[in-house]
């Protein structure tokens, strides 16, 4: 009970503006930082994040790839303001996050990860997380964008049971009915933290294809593999915090060594005898030769 009251009892370091003078409606997608540096804790030796300075047009797909602990998943998380930048300014939309209303922020922000939560209950209560008011023609539009549509049958619909922590669905199902929850919010920036891992390389292509049809819309895609961020029109790759390299497919294949080795280990392990001149580049629905496995009822690559 001790610990419970010092939980709910703790503030939030992340303090919201004043109300009479908070922005209340995030105007576009676009997403500045300027020269960011972030770190978990004051007393931390060092940043998570170094010196960013990356500028992201509204409605534009973004890739970032990097190695574990580069800082993908913090760089994103500044965006919402689950956490404050140590140094430096995130802008969306014009503005300083520091300075919207915390509510207004984050509704314009749809992330969408990993591992995620779904609750005990029917499709249709768990996508309307994402909007109440959603009617059914709604959700299944968002069920048909995130390809929820090739197993809503099989599972009873949108009134059917997912059980507890939706036990009664696969890792890659759980993935895509969490996408369609979060296409409800309708959000100006849309955040994939490697929310795709779990789905097949001919899924994952049809989703991105769908999300790049929504219009007015900045897609953040946080990904492992090479082939679900080429088509992106610009990726970011970072290393130990910093940004390593900023480019399309092409320019990274050409000039940057970390994007080089991503790509060479992605290609031998597909198979791809090309991989040493770096000719036949994966299409977007994934490297020639790509090894598939069933698991849980989804394939991987």
């Amino acid at each position: 009970v001790e610990r419970i009251s010092r939980v709910l009892d703790e503030r939030s370091l992340i303090q919201a503006p004043d109300v009479a003078t908070a922005v209340h409606g995030v105007a576009d997608g676009s997403i500045e930082f300027r020269d960011v540096s972030f770190k978990y804790r004051a007393d931390a030796a060092e940043d998570v994040l170094e010196h960013i300075d990356l500028r992201i047009e509204s409605g534009s797909t973004v890739g970032i790839l990097g190695g574990t602990g580069s800082g993908k998943s913090s760089l994103v998380q500044l965006i919402a303001r689950l956490y404050d930048a140590t140094e430096g300014t995130v802008l969306v939309g014009g503005h300083d996050v520091r300075d919207y209303d915390l509510a207004a922020l984050r509704d314009a922000v749809g992330i969408v990860l990993q591992k995620n939560v779904l609750f005990t209950g029917t499709v249709r209560e768990n996508l309307q997380w994402g909007n109440p008011q959603a009617s059914d023609d709604e959700l299944l539009a968002a069920c048909r964008a995130a390809c929820v549509d090739e197993f809503l049958d099989r599972i009873g619909g949108l009134d059917g049971e997912l059980g507890q922590g939706g036990a009664g669905v696969s890792g890659g199902q759980k993935q895509r009915l969490c996408i369609a929850r979060t296409l409800l919010k309708h959000p100006r920036v849309l955040i994939f933290d490697d929310s795709t891992s779990a789905v097949d390389m001919a899924t994952d292509a049809k989703i991105r294809e769908h999300i790049a049809r929504i219009p007015n819309t900045t897609v953040l895609i946080i990904a492992q593999r090479i082939a679900s961020v080429m088509d992106a029109d610009r990726i970011v790759v970072l290393d130990d915090g910093r940004v390593h390299g900023v480019g399309t497919h092409e320019e990274l294949l050409a000039g940057d060594n970390i994007y080089q080795e991503i790509y060479a280990s992605q290609m031998e392990f597909a198979g791809d005898a090309d991989v040493a001149d770096g000719a036949n580049a994966p299409s977007s629905s994934g490297p020639s030769g790509s090894l598939q496995a069933t698991e849980g009822g989804e394939r991987h690559a």
